[in-house]
């Protein structure tokens, strides 16, 4: 038995009592218990060295001789001093003495055997309060009670050691598991992994809670005895569950900590495979709005046609400002995985750089292409301006009559039209379409070009036509001085009589006289004679206006007849 006895230099003391059965005890059996009673005190106490106290007082020498045998033949720890009891009975004793005079280099033991005649000679090596009982001391001890607490202890060991394999079985697990590629398999690796933890984390609890309660034992025995002391086995079972409750806890600290680490690389997995499945989506959004912008043409034949495209470029921008805000909120949430020290920042830092790249270039051509349309927009409003001046003035030039032209009030009036509507061209600012064409020739395509030049083009040519216009009728509408001479009418006796008919000259002869200087004798038509003379009927004849080409340097011609108005009305027809 271990009672927990120390000598006085604190050797731990292992007594064999009296057992009759002792020799049936096989060598296996023996080297098992004495081993194990070896193993129990702390490894300061082991190195001091044992003290056995062998008591045969009841027994025969022989016995004890055999005991020696086996002790000195399959102890294994450290001996520092054997005591033993001899038979109490006097033959027995006798030969005791003579046979450990004659055969004590035969036991092997290169510590001293002392032998000792009484309990008094005992007590004389050993205090009394380190024996038991049955050794005359003090020292209070149980055996099924020390049964119990050991059977306790060793179990207690027992499950500290068989949590801290599993721990580190379980460890070596997580840190053998690859990553998932994917949301749900991310997920269910988490939930599994977290359950194993959980369930070791509930062993872990269970094995602290029966150290604790083992060790409230080991302490509720000090109240039991008189002194309110634990002997010194009492004070070594209680340090080796103290020893294997923090044992236990440094194990639970490692695994906590391994697991933390776990945990955040499994979350951090998770959160990884989430960001990438949004930014495959997002991508895939991105691109069909970019592929659909690039579709879009930047290029339209008529007002109407850009109105449209910039309605269609409009509804794809709306369209698109979800996804752009997801993408940039989604490239935000990088940053912060970024932030937060996440293990895959090589994977996570190029994905929001290229969200970020994505959504720049669809608004920079969402703005080129809007930039284009507006300017293209413009230059066709200025073409419809020049086209709609260039008809409404030629419809003005057809719509002047030009027997109204033949009068000075009618050209002045014509005249006013045509100045009013030429200040209405540069009201209209009508030549800006040429500066547009010029500022946006870049950016604008060969049709919206060609349109403008032709545009342009037609509006010189109508421009022309209204200036030479102008010029024509300012030539009309100026007053000429046109002298009047009288002439004397013929009788009215003679009214059948004739003029002699001279041929007046033509508007063109009288042109051409103005270069040349020259007569003509080709007649006039009578719509320049309607507008040269003035005849005004008179009372006892005609009146005749005799019109000079004044400053012209042509011949007057003069109607010298008295005929009737119905005769000349004939002759102006």
């Amino acid at each position: 038995i271990f009672a927990g006895g120390r000598g006085k230099d604190g050797s731990p003391i292992i007594t064999f009592p009296e057992f009759s059965g002792f020799n049936e005890v096989t060598d296996e059996e023996f080297v098992n218990v004495v081993t194990y009673l070896t193993s129990i005190p702390s490894m300061d106490a082991a190195s001091i060295g044992f003290i056995i106290i062998l008591d045969r007082r009841k027994d025969k020498w022989n016995s004890a001789i055999t005991s020696l045998s086996r002790i000195a033949g399959s102890f294994p720890g450290n001996l520092q001093l054997v005591l033993v009891l001899k038979p109490s009975r006097l033959l027995q004793r006798a030969i005791a003495d003579v046979s450990m005079r004659l055969h004590r280099d035969d036991f092997k033991l290169k510590v001293p055997i002392v032998m000792l005649n009484s309990l008094s000679d005992l007590h004389g090596y050993i205090d009394k309060g380190q024996l038991t009982c049955d050794l005359g001391g003090s020292l209070e001890y149980c055996h099924s009670q020390w049964i119990h607490h050991r059977t306790a202890i060793e179990n207690f060991a027992l499950t500290v050691k068989s949590t801290a394999q599993m721990l580190q079985q379980f460890g070596t697990d997580l840190a053998e598991t690859e990553l998932p590629n994917d949301v749900q398999c991310t997920k269910d690796l988490l939930i599994t992994h977290t359950e194993k933890h959980d369930k070791l984390k509930e062993e872990l609890k269970l094995a602290v809670k029966q150290g604790h309660t083992l060790l409230s034992c080991i302490k509720d025995q000090a109240s039991k005895t008189e002194s309110h002391v634990l002997n010194p086995d009492e004070v070594e079972n209680q340090t080796t569950v103290e020893r294997l409750l923090a044992q236990l806890d440094e194990t639970e600290n490692a695994f906590e900590q391994f697991w933390s680490r776990h945990h955040l690389k499994l979350e951090q997995c998770l959160q990884l495979r989430h960001f990438e499945q949004d930014f495959r989506e997002v991508k895939v959004s991105l691109d069909g709005l970019m592929e659909a912008l690039l579709g879009l043409s930047d290029t339209g034949d008529c007002v109407a046609r850009v109105d449209h495209l910039l309605g269609e470029l409009k509804t794809l921008e709306d369209k698109a400002q979800e996804s752009l805000e997801k993408a940039q909120l989604h490239a935000q949430h990088g940053d912060q995985l970024i932030q937060s020290n996440h293990y895959a920042v090589d994977s996570i830092l190029p994905k929001c750089v290229e969200l970020r790249r994505i959504c720049d270039d669809f608004s920079n051509e969402a703005k080129k292409k809007r930039d284009i349309l507006t300017k293209s927009l413009e230059i066709h409003k200025g073409i419809d301006e020049v086209n709609q001046w260039c008809e409404s003035g030629v419809y003005l030039l057809a719509s002047q009559a030009v027997d109204r032209c033949q009068t000075q009030e009618g050209a002045e009036a014509a005249l006013q039209d045509i100045e009013r509507y030429m200040k209405t061209a540069k009201e209209q600012q009508l030549s800006h379409l040429k500066d547009l064409g010029n500022q946006y020739e870049i950016i604008l395509s060969e049709l919206v070009k060609s349109k403008a030049q032709t545009a342009l083009k037609r509006l010189d040519d109508v421009q022309e036509m209204f200036e030479k216009r102008h010029a024509s009728l300012k030539k009309l509408s100026t007053k000429q001085t046109r002298p009047v001479q009288p002439v004397a009418p013929r009788p009215e006796s003679s009214p059948k009589r004739t003029s002699p008919k001279i041929p007046p000259p033509t508007v063109a002869a009288s042109n051409r006289k103005a270069t040349e200087n020259s007569s003509t004798n080709k007649q006039p038509s009578d719509a320049e004679l309607a507008r040269r003379k003035n005849i005004r009927k008179a009372k006892g004849g005609i009146k005749i206006e005799v019109m000079h080409e004044g400053g012209q340097g042509g011949s007057s011609h003069v109607l010298m007849n008295n005929e009737t108005e119905e005769s000349l009305s004939n002759r102006r027809r």
